[in-house]
């Protein structure tokens, strides 16, 4: 499979600063027949930048290969660093993936930068993600595996990065920090079984109120958090991204 994402990489029509892999095998509980979610950063050459016909900012694929859907989604440097400073959880996770397809060192570089991007608003992501998350699983009949577990990884996702300023998007090794119980079965379930996999009897209620008490676990680590009130890197990140425009990346 590694083989198969190299070659989706190498086809791609601008150069890449880098690609990973994110969704349900970055998040640890991907089933047989998960499909794979590439994301990465492209650099437009300057023609398209300056011009009056703009390149791509965003380059979205998918295929079915080898029996497998591939989705890619590739953003413009200059777009991914201006979501860098928007408190957007999803850009922090695949950047920081560590199922990294293909990398150079502008990658590791922005990595260190990025640091300075994190702050305790990115909780509002968390918040966001895991409202959306609990009332697709909850209306669902009957409900599944998956968004359920979609919803635990984002809200200790949330917390751990609250209380620590570091990504961490693999729920198995996030649960080997909060120890609850319950997900060890969940995650099992779902990479034992399909996409659709669902609860015979799932107990709505006990989820709700779990869902309720992390909600407010994330709220405090919000509110007691350490992380900066706003980025402190723009300008790293500008300098950064004028040498990609006039020098490219290192090879």
């Amino acid at each position: 499979m590694q083989e198969l994402l190299h070659r989706i990489v190498r086809r791609q029509p601008y150069p890449l600063l880098f690609a990973t892999v994110s969704g349900a095998h970055l998040y640890g509980f991907p089933s047989p027949d998960s499909d794979y979610d590439l994301r990465g950063v492209h650099l437009l050459p300057l023609p398209e930048i300056v011009g009056l016909e703009p390149g791509c900012l965003t380059v979205e694929t998918s295929s079915v290969e080898e029996g497998r859907e591939i989705d890619l989604v590739t953003h413009d440097a200059g777009k991914f660093f201006g979501l860098l400073l928007k408190k957007n959880g999803y850009v922090l996770e695949q950047l920081y993936s560590p199922l990294i397809v293909h990398a150079t060192p502008e990658h590791e570089e922005l990595k260190e930068i990025a640091r300075g991007c994190i702050t305790r608003h990115h909780s509002h992501h968390y918040f966001g993600f895991a409202e959306t998350q609990w009332k697709l699983f909850s209306k669902e009949e009957p409900p599944r595996v998956k968004p359920l577990l979609y919803l635990y990884r984002v809200l200790l996702t949330g917390i751990h990065l609250m209380q620590t300023g570091e990504v961490e998007a693999n729920l198995v090794r996030l649960n080997e920090e909060f120890g609850l119980p319950y997900l060890t079965e969940l995650i099992e379930r779902k990479r034992a079984g399909t996409e659709r996999s669902t609860l015979e009897a799932a107990d709505l209620l006990f989820h709700e109120r779990e869902y309720e008490r992390l909600r407010g676990v994330l709220q405090q680590a919000y509110e007691g958090s350490g992380l900066p009130e706003t980025p402190s890197c723009r300008g790293a990140l500008n300098d950064l991204l004028i040498r990609l425009r006039t020098e490219g990346l290192t090879h």
